[in-house]
């Protein structure tokens, strides 16, 4: 009998034991709300969701657990809680060996090979954003090569040598040309598909989740400003790459969102109408673009006080144009991308950001009347969030072993960087983002 008892008493707790396990699981699944797409508005659970964001492509690469920095990964990740922001937009990783110019060391440093560190740090990154209830807008790819990108797949299936336009024997129209050739270069296609597949059928060594289940991934994004090049007859080739890709991350993960990355009619040679045909797609769940008004030329270090207020003037035109299109389309648009200079270019992080605040004040309040308004301008990510990474204002572009700043590898590091001293810069964030979270 007593037998018999111990054989029940360990039964009983046995499955009580592992019907607490499953629903432990579910509960951690479920600590944070899915972000959804209804009637040309994001929804965080069942309330409209606008934000204002960052871009934090460099995140995978200080959480990695041996050439990373967890201490100041945890860091910022909270300075950034503190002041509202929970949108991240993350590159998964870059492609190829590259120099000073080049994102080092890269995710898939061949092709099909993957850094095991690297991809470690994803997956603690997605951990610890999702401790904070943080959304992960992850971009698998780029027209840039900064991050290997595009041309490295070319690289790797034998057309010769990229032609590095940060090279003096090299131009940005040979860099263009080459890359357009990715579009139809079945063998780099096919490659690409195969990290996507990789990519989002990963499970998160830290949390158990798999990546189409785990809600801190707010979207999948194609690519960093995927382009057609040159000449308007590349848009068959690369409508053809767009769609397929599109398509092909709708049937790996129909839960999260998907959008291309795009900068808006600056991606398709300043044609909004091609930029509305691209993104037609059904599967393309929102619309995005990205505002440079110093690359774009509407920023003037000679004249910055007047430019500043012509790059606001500019950038409200541009939005406006864009989202006529968001409208039609029936889909909202997010400005994922969009940068100021310090007062005279300055990479010191002590260098005025007047102008910078007043331009940022006032994309802020577009974000800010579109909520009021239930308006299809839904989020925003200006570019970038530095936090605590220490640069060298005379050295000017990244070089091995620096710290990993807002700007990338090829650019002057502290340009655009919002570093964590930038405290009048924080409270703006902060205000337009309790704003939009009454």
């Amino acid at each position: 009998m007593k037998i018999f008892q111990s054989i029940l008493f360990f039964c009983f707790f046995t499955i009580l034991f592992s019907c607490k396990n499953p629903t432990d699981k579910n509960a951690e699944r479920n600590t944070v709300e899915l972000i959804t797409v209804k009637n040309t508005q994001f929804y965080k659970g069942e309330k409209p969701y606008y934000f204002v964001g960052t871009n934090y492509w460099y995140g995978p690469l200080i959480a990695a657990k041996n050439i990373g920095d967890r201490e100041r990964l945890l860091k910022e990740l909270d300075l950034m809680k503190e002041i509202g922001i929970d949108n991240l937009r993350i590159l998964v990783g870059a492609e190829g060996d590259g120099g000073d110019s080049r994102v080092h060391p890269a995710l898939q440093y061949e092709q099909g090979k993957y850094n095991e560190d690297l991809l470690d740090g994803l997956d603690f990154l997605l951990a610890e954003m999702r401790k904070r209830n943080m959304y992960a807008v992850l971009y698998l790819n780029n027209n840039w090569i900064w991050s290997g990108g595009m041309s490295q797949y070319l690289e790797w299936n034998g057309y010769g040598t990229v032609p590095n336009p940060f090279l003096p024997e090299y131009s940005w129209d040979q860099y263009m040309n080459y890359t357009k050739q990715f579009h139809s270069c079945e063998p780099c296609k096919e490659a690409f598909f195969n990290h996507v597949k990789f990519i989002i059928g990963r499970t998160n060594t830290y949390t158990g989740i798999k990546y189409t289940e785990d809600n801190a991934i707010m979207s999948w994004q194609v690519a960093n400003e995927p382009r057609v090049l040159m000449t308007p007859d590349h848009e068959e080739a690369f409508a053809n790459w767009l769609n397929k890709t599109v398509d092909l991350i709708e049937s790996l993960d129909a839960t999260h969102l998907i959008s291309t990355g795009a900068e808006g009619k600056a991606s398709y040679l300043q044609d909004i109408a091609m930029y509305e045909r691209l993104h037609s797609n059904k599967n393309i769940d929102y619309l995005t673009m990205h505002m440079w008004p110093k690359n774009w030329g509407w920023y003037n270090i000679d004249n910055e006080t007047q430019s500043t207020a012509t790059s606001i003037e500019k950038a409200n035109a541009y939005m406006n144009e864009h989202i006529v299109v968001a409208q039609k389309l029936q889909k909202p648009i997010v400005m994922s991308e969009f940068g100021f200079p310090r007062e005279k270019e300055s990479l010191s992080p002590t260098a005025s950001i007047e102008n910078r605040n007043n331009f940022y004040k006032a994309i802020f309040e577009r974000i800010t009347e579109s909520k009021k308004e239930q308006g299809v301008l839904a989020g925003l990510n200006f570019w970038g969030f530095a936090g605590f990474a220490k640069t060298n204002p005379e050295s000017g572009k990244w070089q091995h072993g620096n710290d990993f700043s807002a700007d990338p590898p090829q650019e002057p590091q502290g340009l655009n960087s919002v570093f964590a001293t930038d405290t009048l810069t924080l409270a703006l964030i902060k205000k337009a983002n309790k704003t939009l979270t009454k």
